[in-house]
C-alpha cells in the first residue's frame, strides 16, 4: 500500500497499525508536503453498522476540539471502491512521538516525580474535553493512546492524548462502544456495565499511572474487592499512593469525581495532608456528602440503569391539621348549601349553584395541598430515556413538570440554605435546593424547613446525582 494515493491527496508513507477492517497510515499531504495521520475504515456488510458510527464521531469530536495536546482534525471523506466494500478516511495531524506503552517495553522506567507530571499534563487534557459543550469522555484512556515527545533534562516531555475513536458525550445515551475496542484493566465496573461518567475517565487514567510506576498492566496486579493492589509492588510517598487509590476506588461513591478535582488533590501541598493520617484532606471533606445522613428519611434507589429519590412527608405540624379541618369544614358547608339551594326556586338556585363551585373549588384546592402536606410524597426519577419529578397522593399522580428526554440534561445547581429579603423587607431563611435542568425544564427538591439534616441530604443527593449523570454541582 507504500506510495499510493488515497482520496487524490495523501501519498502512504508507512503502515503504522493494522486490525480487522481498520487501518492507521503514516501518510503525506501532497498539498501540504507535511506528514499526517490517515485512519482507514473497511464497511461491508460483515461489519456492524456501530463501527461506521463510532468512526464517524470520532471525526465529528475531533472537529469540535481545539487543544495542543490532542490531534487536530484534518480531513473526513469517503473513498471510490470498485468492490461493495466502502472506504471512509479520517485524516489528522501527526505527532512524532513514542506512546507510553512502547517506551515502557523499550526499557524506559518512569519516576514518581515523571507520573506526577503525567498525571498532572492529562487532568489539564481532561478539564477540557470534560468541558465542553456537550461535555466528552474519552472512554479508552490507556498506555498506548498517550504520547510523549520532546524530553529533555527532569522535563517528561509533552504529553498528547490521542484516539477518540471511543468518544461518548455526556448528554448521549448510555451504551456505544462495545466492550471488545477497549482494554481490560483500564476500564472501571460502571463502564462494563454500560454506563460511562468523567470519573470513568479518571479511573482509566490512575490504571494507566499504576502501570507506569508497577511495569505490570492492572489485570496483573492482584485485586481485592475489586481495588487494584500496587502498594507492595512499587515504593510510594504516602500521599501519591492515597491519591491513586482514589483515582482507582471501583466504586463512583469513593472516586474523585472530576478531573478538577484530581488535579487540585494532586498538586495540594503536602503540609496541608499531614492532619490526615488515613486519606488526604480532599477526601476528608468529601466524606459527609458521600453517605446518608443519619435519620435521613428520604429514600435513593439506584442501579446502572436508574435512579430513583422518593422525598416523604415531613413530620406534620398542628397548623397543618387544623387547616385540614378547615378545608374539609369549608367542603361540607359549601356543599350543605349548594344541596339546599335545589329547594329554592328556579332560576335563584341554578345561580346559587354556579355560585358556590368556585368555592367548592377552593376547598378541595385546600384540601388537596394540606393532605399532600401530611402524607404526599415527591419522587424524582431518572432512567437511561427520560427524567420525571412526580407528586403523588394515594394513587394520584401529577407530573411537575412534565418528563423530558435525559439527553437534554445540562446542568446540576445546589442551592445551599440562605436568608433573603421578602417583599416586606423582612430577612427570611430559605431551605436549600437541588435543581436539575433539561433544556428549560426545572426539576426542584427543596430541603423541608424543621428537618435537621436538610442541608446534609442536600449535599448528599446532589453528590449521587452528579456522580450518576455525569455532571458537575453547580453552586449558585
Amino acid at each position: 500500500m507504500v506510495s499510493q494515493v488515497l482520496g487524490e491527496r495523501y501519498e502512504v508513507q508507512q503502515q503504522l497499525g493494522k486490525k480487522a477492517g481498520r487501518r492507521t497510515l503514516l501518510v503525506r499531504d501532497l498539498k501540504t508536503q507535511e506528514l499526517a495521520i490517515l485512519k482507514l475504515l473497511t464497511f461491508d456488510t460483515t461489519r456492524e453498522y456501530e463501527d461506521l458510527k463510532l468512526f464517524k464521531r470520532e471525526a465529528e469530536t475531533l472537529k469540535t476540539l481545539n487543544h495542543p495536546l490532542i490531534p487536530r482534525y484534518l480531513n473526513y471523506f469517503e473513498l471510490d471502491s470498485q468492490t461493495t466494500n466502502k472506504r471512509f478516511a479520517l485524516v489528522q495531524t501527526y505527532i512524532e512521538g513514542e506512546s507510553l506503552e512502547e517506551q515502557l517495553k523499550a526499557g524506559r522506567t518512569f519516576s514518581e516525580a515523571d507520573v506526577k507530571q503525567i498525571g498532572k499534563a492529562l487532568l489539564k487534557i481532561l478539564i477540557y474535553v470534560h468541558g465542553c459543550l456537550p461535555g466528552i469522555i474519552h472512554r479508552n484512556i490507556k498506555p498506548s493512546n498517550i504520547l510523549l515527545t520532546n524530553r529533555s533534562g527532569n522535563r517528561v516531555g509533552e504529553v498528547y492524548l490521542i484516539d477518540f475513536g471511543c468518544v461518548q458525550t455526556r448528554t448521549a445515551r448510555e451504551g456505544g462502544t462495545r466492550n471488545q475496542e477497549l482494554t481490560y484493566g483500564y476500564i472501571p465496573l460502571e463502564q462494563l456495565g454500560g454506563r460511562t461518567v468523567p470519573a470513568s475517565d479518571l479511573y482509566s487514567l490512575g490504571a494507566t499511572l499504576i502501570y507506569l510506576l508497577t511495569g505490570k498492566h492492572p489485570v496483573d496486579l492482584s485485586h481485592k474487592e475489586g481495588r487494584i493492589q500496587f502498594e507492595q509492588v512499587v515504593n510510594l510517598s504516602p500521599d501519591f499512593a492515597s491519591w491513586l487509590r482514589q483515582m482507582t476506588q471501583p466504586s463512583l461513591d469513593l472516586r474523585l469525581t472530576s478531573a478538577q478535582k484530581a488535579l487540585q488533590a494532586l498538586e495540594e501541598p503536602p503540609a496541608r495532608k499531614a492532619a490526615s493520617v488515613e486519606e488526604p484532606s480532599v477526601r476528608k471533606a468529601a466524606s459527609p456528602v458521600l453517605r446518608k445522613p443519619p435519620g435521613s428519611k428520604v429514600l435513593l434507589t439506584k442501579d446502572a440503569k436508574s435512579l430513583e429519590i422518593l422525598i416523604p412527608p415531613p413530620k406534620p405540624k398542628p397548623s397543618d391539621v387544623f387547616l385540614l379541618v378547615f378545608a374539609i369544614a369549608w367542603i361540607a358547608s359549601t356543599a350543605f348549601s349548594t344541596v339546599s339551594s335545589v329547594f329554592v326556586a328556579f332560576p335563584l338556585n341554578l345561580i346559587f349553584v354556579l355560585l358556590s363551585l368556585p368555592i367548592l373549588v377552593v376547598g378541595f384546592s385546600l384540601a388537596y395541598k394540606v393532605l399532600f402536606t401530611l402524607i404526599g410524597c415527591i419522587r424524582l426519577r431518572l432512567t437511561q430515556e427520560e427524567i420525571s419529578l412526580t407528586h403523588e397522593l394515594f394513587r394520584f399522580k401529577s407530573h411537575h413538570p412534565r418528563p423530558s428526554p435525559r439527553r437534554d440534561i445540562n446542568e446540576l445547581a445546589h442551592i445551599p440554605k440562605h436568608s433573603a429579603t421578602d417583599s416586606n423587607g423582612e430577612m427570611i431563611e430559605v431551605p436549600p435546593q437541588l435543581i436539575v435542568w433539561a433544556g428549560e425544564q426545572k426539576y426542584e427538591l427543596s430541603g423541608t424547613a424543621g428537618l435537621i439534616t436538610a442541608e446534609l441530604e442536600m449535599e448528599w443527593l446532589a453528590q449521587e446525582l452528579s456522580n450518576w449523570l455525569g455532571l458537575p454541582i453547580s453552586k449558585q
